[in-house]
């Protein structure tokens, strides 16, 4: 499968990275005339940068306001048509099956995008991942790998690389 990866410099890098996504992905939609879900999973330590790419992507599609981390709530939606976009932090989850009681299987639809911070933390009741992120730190920068897991994530990752290389 595909693999990205590039140094940020820093949090508007990050930002920047985000954003592209978001671009490669309405690009696609207005081409293909079709729009599929993405599901990401986010991994990397406390601070490495998952919400920030996350709001990168959230801005990216559109949305104008604030965009927090859901470490409280676990998910923060932005309907942003025609997609929806859901941001979950599954870093405070004690139990996967919490997942069940707030309908999690609802959330992975065709018009949605879905960013999972702490994935492992919701093992056999998430989607499966389209794309897996990790993000490093790396002295003051971050390292940053984009890894496709599915077709879908193969197609996102290649127009990515010919508009971010």
């Amino acid at each position: 499968m595909k693999k990205l990866t590039y140094l940020l410099a820093d949090e508007a890098a990050t930002i920047a990275v985000g954003d592209y996504l978001a671009k490669v992905l309405q690009w696609q939609c207005q081409q293909q005339h079709l729009q599929q879900a993405l599901v990401v999973y986010l991994n990397g330590d406390l601070g490495a940068g998952k919400t920030t790419l996350t709001r990168g992507f959230v801005r990216g599609m559109g949305h104008q306001g604030n965009v927090k981390s859901p470490t409280y709530t676990l998910v923060e939606p932005y309907d942003l048509p025609p997609w929806q976009v859901y941001h979950f932090d599954l870093y405070r989850l004690s139990d996967p099956e919490e997942l069940e009681y707030m309908g999690i299987r609802d959330y992975f639809t065709q018009h949605c995008c879905c960013f999972i911070e702490w994935p492992e933390k919701g093992a056999g009741l998430l989607a499966a991942a389209d794309i897996i992120i990790n993000i490093a730190y790396q002295g003051e920068q971050r390292v940053i790998d984009f890894c496709a897991s599915s077709i879908r994530g193969e197609d996102v990752l290649q127009q990515l690389e010919q508009k971010y290389p």
